[in-house]
């Protein structure tokens, strides 16, 4: 079996001020605070909640 590709997510900014549903999308990501990283499988309901954050999140 192939090892599934995956995609590393940092919270570069603060959720103070966004959208709750920005908010949630950051929480689904499994960010919690500033500057946490996330490793996850990438999956193209992945990339669409990263897109959706983008100007929170930086893809490492």
């Amino acid at each position: 079996m192939s090892e599934q590709k995956t995609v590393k997510v940092k919270l570069v900014r603060s959720v103070n001020g966004t959208r709750q549903d920005h908010r949630d999308t950051v929480r689904g990501l499994g960010l919690r605070r500033m500057n946490s990283e996330s490793v996850l499988i990438d999956t193209p309901s992945v990339r669409g909640m990263i897109n959706k954050v983008s100007y929170l999140v930086k893809v490492l």
